[in-house]
């Protein structure tokens, strides 16, 4: 029997790297996206690309955090992190910044076991479950998202 552990890092991967049911996973809707596409803001008040890696960067290290039993504050400098100087190597950086942090977030779902799940890590409302439910969600959300601002 596959543990439930399993089945969620599967959900995770999917909807990070690929296929996933819903349609283009985070890194599929980034596919083709040059640095000034992604900086780009098509709709009034929408965030660009850019920000949103820099948005699903930081909410997988804080997902992390969490699974870890730390309490990290989130104000909107960490929620919504600033591009800084864009550029064709910023972007890069960006995009391996946003691979790495899901792969650490990974090694740590995968060592959540399953007596595990229905706990809170930080003592917060948030069981395990609830945050790794949460950020597969938060990738699905953010992938739609890219996938319409690249149209746009």
């Amino acid at each position: 029997m596959i543990a439930e552990r399993e089945r969620i890092a599967n959900q995770l991967e999917r909807a990070f790297e690929g296929e996933a049911w819903h349609g283009p996973s985070v890194l599929e809707a980034l596919e083709g996206v040059t640095w000034k596409k992604a900086q780009q803001k098509p709709i009034a008040k929408a965030h660009s690309i850019w920000e949103i890696v820099l948005h699903i960067t930081a909410w997988e290290d804080i997902v992390r955090r969490r699974l870890l039993g730390e309490s990290p504050e989130v104000p909107d400098e960490v929620n919504w992190p600033k591009i800084g100087k864009p550029g064709p190597k910023a972007w890069t950086a960006a995009l391996e910044g946003l691979r790495a942090g899901h792969m650490k977030l990974r090694e740590v779902a995968v060592r959540v076991r399953d007596d595990e799940l229905d706990s809170a890590p930080t003592g917060k409302a948030s069981t395990r479950y609830v945050l790794l439910h949460g950020i597969i969600q938060h990738d699905i959300y953010h992938a739609g998202q890219i996938s319409v601002l690249k149209k746009a």
